[in-house]
């Protein structure tokens, strides 16, 4: 059986200990005989490289393990690009947060005017990566799971069309994972589900077992009280306080639409003023996972550095990484497996854009991703998509073209945002504190009236 070299760009994620323990899970599924960790930030890798590196020689000595800031060294001779960069890394990220909520708006990751920020942070920084793949191994696939991937995957679509780069979030595998403990299942794969929307805004229109028997009845029955939360969860990603509210507002998200169960994240959009309500603007997500996941897992690394050994490491397998796994295996051995990714739509959805990036079930290949037909979708669901597909074209639009008016439209289409006025009180606040990583942008097509 062929054995395949693996590189993780971005290897100084808190992720990667995860994903790297996921990997050796699986040798047996998906062999390897390389492994190489890439990041421009030299010294917060080489704390995770170096318990990597021992983790490694004591589960599977024979796989060969390098980490390097060297793009050439990096990207020559790899088969899979598993990528999950973070531009500006967790600083970034709490300024994205904090800034919309000084304004009263949104703090989020991926949602609103933060995720807008994060997006024009990380065009640049994924384009690169595939510059380098298509240089240096040129029939490599890129795995991409670098946030915010509805925007990361329309600037691919844009402007490296022909690419071999697969969009994906592990999101709705975390809710499925989660689904299944509440249908009593053992696993997620032993139900057959269709789902559609955007990334972090979607929708789960049928559910049903190996032997086509409905199962969301039960789910809606369960989602209509608890949200998603379950007793003793086996997600071990999603456990923070902030997490269990998420979950818990699923069941309002649902009132919405009683025909379908929702993504977690449609809560930003639907429930803004709660959310900002619920929001400490001094202490928000970002801080929440530099003192704990950080914290956990650079100091669990060190540990095995120290001792020279894993013994006694509380670093776990990210179950979501799996996924991750089969859609390698997916494109190295043809398997036909059906899988969630972010596609071009191209009449897969017949009554929106066909140009818009959506998330729906594909069967993937060797030949990458064939997207299943979802058909018309409701006019409630049409609405909410096309103003988000704007948003995430405009921000790609202002990159660009380096727009300063494309990106204030944006944030102002963003369902999240109340006014223009607000929204070019934040563009501004986030053009500032953004100068070291977005492209300078222009003003000379800006004509601000005298009423702001």
């Amino acid at each position: 059986m062929k054995k395949f070299s693996v590189l993780i760009a971005g290897g100084g994620s808190t992720f990667t200990p995860g994903i790297v323990l996921m990997l050796l899970d699986h040798l047996n599924k998906f062999p390897i005989r390389k492994l190489k960790l890439y990041d421009n930030d030299e010294e917060r890798q080489a704390t995770i490289a170096g318990a990597c590196e021992i983790i490694l020689k004591e589960r599977a000595p024979e796989i060969e393990f390098l980490a390097t800031t060297n793009p050439e060294e990096a990207f020559t001779d790899v088969d899979f690009v598993m990528a999950h960069i973070r531009v500006g890394k967790y600083a970034m990220r709490e300024l994205d947060e904090k800034i919309p909520l000084k304004h009263g708006v949104v703090g989020q990751e991926t949602c609103g005017p933060g995720g807008i920020a994060y997006g024009m942070r990380s065009i640049g920084g994924v384009l690169e990566l595939i510059d380098y793949m298509e240089k240096y191994s040129p029939d490599a696939w890129m795995l991409n799971y670098s946030n915010p991937a509805a925007i990361v995957a329309e600037a691919t679509r844009r402007l490296r069309p022909n690419s071999k780069i697969l969009n994906i979030c592990d999101m709705p595998i975390g809710i499925e994972m989660r689904m299944a403990q509440i249908l009593g299942l053992n696993d997620r794969k032993e139900m057959n589900v269709r789902y559609f929307g955007l990334n972090h805004f979607g929708w789960w229109t049928e559910i049903r077992d190996k032997d086509g028997n409905d199962l969301m009845p039960k789910l809606k029955e369960h989602v209509a009280k608890h949200g998603y939360n379950v007793p003793n969860s086996a997600d071990n990603q999603h456990v923070d306080q902030s997490w269990n509210e998420t979950f818990l507002k699923a069941r309002d998200v649902y009132a919405l639409d009683p025909n379908t169960l929702p993504n977690t994240y449609l809560k930003y959009y639907f429930f803004p003023d709660y959310v900002v309500e619920h929001s400490n603007p001094e202490y928000t997500r970002a801080n929440e996972v530099m003192e704990g996941r950080e914290k956990f897992v650079f100091g669990e690394c060190r540990k095995i550095i120290e001792n020279q050994s894993t013994e006694g490491s509380k670093l776990h397998i990210d179950e979501h990484a799996a996924y991750i796994v089969d859609l390698a295996r997916a494109i190295a051995y043809n398997t036909h497996e059906r899988m969630l990714l972010i596609v071009e739509n191209k009449g897969s959805i017949i009554n929106l854009d066909p140009t818009a990036m959506v998330e729906i079930p594909c069967i993937v290949g060797s030949n990458g991703p064939e997207p299943l037909s979802i058909g018309e979708i409701p006019q409630f669901q049409k609405g909410l998509m096309e103003q988000q597909v704007s948003v995430e074209k405009l921000v790609v639009e202002a990159w660009v073209t380096r727009s300063y008016q494309k990106l204030w439209q944006a944030i102002t289409l963003s369902k999240t945002v109340p006014s223009a006025k607000v929204a070019k009180e934040i563009l501004d606040d986030l053009i500032e504190a953004n100068k070291d990583f977005w492209p300078e942008l222009h003003k000379d097509d800006v004509v601000v009236s005298e009423s702001f």
